[in-house]
């Protein structure tokens, strides 16, 4: 028999097995199989992992490096991510059946993220302050937040840990990353550029395993002084309870259910591509996708027309060939979800217009799904489905399209397609949603922040700011005066 590939965790410098001995074995979404194994963190590799990044923090060898020397390792790891960009997406595509082509271009395109904290890594600044009180020199600085735990989903990984692991490390903090159990591998491996990095043991390490023994123990461990969570919002309350118990500072990056609003005087060609791109890329694993398609009832008809003609030429095939427009979604447990909701909305009125089903072949394969709402009740507009499923709806007036946007709990995304300059202002300013792309979707960059509204969490991740939120500012007051301090029970 063939032995598959195994994956260790990286505690304190080392690859290691977990201490309780207890491994997973990972799919591979495309066929159902096995493909590969990995460790699982018991809760004494918690805490092994937890003391070397407290006890690092008090270590020369990364305590005393200097700003600038933090940011030539930042630099240095951007650059091998960017070199290993086909190695690490090929294992995230088998292992979580994100396309090959994504995961290569956007494994690549993270190391800009590393780059940029790389810079800013010697811009943290403090000021001085013009005090009301004589003879007082007082100033601030930022210090390193502490020890930091980030936990990130297996849907986008390499990009959800840049933009949580550069401003921790440019900031001087030490990190403990939490990699889904679900298809974990490619943060594993991820972790041999950390050491091919330079960076000291203890100042990063990366364990995964189930909630009992590694994510419980982690977001509850005493030493921690920040954390950083990326998934559902389920999770998220787990997550800020266990938090009460060691006061981390905390933000959140949850789910969404993003709305693109199409006016009757968009591109439609350009408008068709928007909503193709918000719901089936990544096979709609994502976070912000734009699975609530809000057009205006002039174009509704014409526009469905267009999109239908452009699924019918999407290719649902292995994610591996560089051909394949849609690949399979990462769990059979998300296919199993989304059949049940499209059967409920066809129990409220809702018709399918393109797909609709589970593709009859090994691997958890979907067909694109374009769902025709008649009102925003309809289950499919209201529950988020993390796959490609695509639900529209008509409105009338642009007062109407903005209240059925902001019609849900999450807002994280959003997108505006409409040639008129005053509307697309008009209307994005006016929707509860951290992002809105008007004419484009799903464009990121190290410069522009991004994070949620309401039940979409909470925090900012990526752009300047960031650094700041893995910083505490210390305040000292300097007496310049020649005299001793005065009698404090002598007031003047």
């Amino acid at each position: 028999m063939t032995r598959l590939p195994h994956f260790q965790l990286y505690i304190d410098g080392a690859f290691t097995e977990g201490r309780s001995g207890q491994t997973m074995t990972t799919q591979n979404p495309a066929t159902g199989e096995d493909w590969a194994t990995f460790a699982c963190a018991a809760p004494q590799d918690v805490d092994r992992a937890i003391t070397a990044a407290r006890r690092v923090l008090d270590d020369p060898a990364w305590r005393d490096m200097t700003q600038t020397q933090r940011g030539k390792l930042l630099y240095r790891l951007g650059e091998l991510i960017a070199d290993h960009a086909d190695h690490l997406g090929r294992i995230e595509t088998t292992d979580s059946g994100k396309l090959l082509a994504e995961t290569t271009s956007q494994t690549g395109y993270v190391g800009e993220y590393y780059r940029y904290y790389a810079g800013l890594a010697d811009k943290i600044e403090g000021a001085v302050l013009p005090i009301d009180k004589p003879d007082m020199h007082v100033f601030t600085r930022r210090e390193p937040i502490g020890v930091v735990v980030a936990i990130v989903p297996w849907n986008a990984q390499m990009f959800l840990t840049a933009t949580k692991l550069g401003p921790a490390l440019a900031a001087g903090c030490s990190v403990v990353l939490k990699a889904s159990e679900i298809a974990p591998a490619p943060m594993l491996e991820f972790a041999r550029l950390i050491e091919q990095a330079g960076f000291p043991p203890g100042v990063v390490s990366i364990i995964t395993g189930d909630a009992a023994n590694c994510a419980i123990p982690l977001t509850r461990h005493a030493d921690v002084d920040r954390i950083a969570f990326t998934g559902g919002p389920e999770t998220a309350r787990h997550v800020v309870r266990n938090s009460a118990e060691n006061f981390a500072v905390t933000s959140l990056e949850l789910g969404g259910k993003s709305p693109i609003l199409v006016f009757d005087d968009a591109d439609l060609d350009g408008a068709a591509n928007g909503l193709i791109a918000g719901n089936f890329g990544a096979s709609g694993q994502s976070c912000v996708a734009g699975s609530r398609g809000l057009i205006h009832r002039p174009i509704f008809e014409t526009l469905i027309e267009r999109i239908t003609e452009k699924c019918a030429k999407i290719v649902v095939s292995d994610p591996l060939d560089t051909r394949t427009h849609l690949g399979p979604l990462c769990t059979k447990s998300q296919l199993d979800h989304i059949t049940a909701t499209l059967a409920t909305a066809k129990e409220q009125g809702a018709k399918i217009r393109f797909g609709g089903a589970a593709l009859d072949r090994p691997g958890n394969f979907m067909a694109p799904t374009l769902v025709e709402c008649a009102n925003h009740s309809i289950e499919t507009l209201n529950v988020e489905l993390f796959g490609p499923v695509m639900s529209l709806l008509p409105f009338d007036t642009e007062e109407e399209a903005i209240v059925l946007a902001n019609s849900t709990p999450f807002g994280l995304g959003s997108g505006v397609f409409t040639q008129n300059l005053a509307r697309a202002h008009r209307v994005s300013s006016r929707l509860k949603a951290g992002i809105c792309w008007v004419n484009t979707y799903r464009a990121i960059s190290p410069i522009a922040p991004f994070g949620g509204y309401n039940r979409s969490g909470y925090g900012r991740e990526a752009g300047l700011d960031a650094i700041n939120d893995y910083t505490r500012t210390k305040t000292t007051w300097i007496n310049t005066s020649a005299e001793p301090m005065s009698n404090p029970f002598v007031m003047r």
